[in-house]
């Protein structure tokens, strides 16, 4: 590949695996280089009005953990939220063309694919049967028990004792 630079990548358009969605639905593409705070501020903004019901997560690649990241703190500050979680690949093609291109090489095409994840967040009950379901506070009493039981850790430690030798 020494001989071959990258030239474009073109990322394969896939449809959304959610149906029934409304067309208006707002839905954040959130990249590997996006600020946290800035889709959390347009997206609780939006989802704290009443005109919308439904906002959709989407990332790809690295990006999966910060849009993991972004659901949860959005189901923190709102509560009530219903939420289904759907794991697939997205197709791209990277395209290398030759360093020296009278060189007599060709062009290669590299198809790839890459995992994404699509989370669906709604202030109306969806499809409990539907799998990747999660039911407003479904966890809450998991970190309840997961922060009583750092704090009464941080409490019940035994004091550091030194010992003198005998003199």
């Amino acid at each position: 590949m020494e001989n071959y630079k990258k030239s474009k990548i073109v990322e394969k358009p896939s449809p959304l695996p959610f149906t029934n969605l409304p067309s208006d639905i707002i839905e954040m593409k959130v990249k590997d280089g996006s600020k946290i705070r800035n889709l959390m501020g347009y997206a609780i903004g939006k989802m704290e009005s009443d005109s919308v019901r439904q906002i959709l997560f989407t990332g790809s690649g690295k990006a999966i953990s910060k849009t993991i990241t972004c659901v949860e703190i959005m189901k923190r500050r709102l509560k009530g939220l219903h939420q289904i979680t759907k794991v697939l690949f997205k197709q791209i093609e990277e395209i290398w063309e030759p360093i020296v291109p009278e060189a007599g090489l060709d062009a290669l095409t590299v198809k790839r694919n890459i995992p994404a994840i699509c989370l669906l967040l709604s202030k109306d009950a969806l499809d409990s049967q539907e799998p990747g379901y999660q039911a407003p506070g479904s966890f809450d009493a998991f970190w309840i028990e997961t922060n009583l039981v750092s704090i009464l850790s941080s409490f019940c430690r035994r004091p550091l004792v030194t010992f003198r030798g005998l003199d």
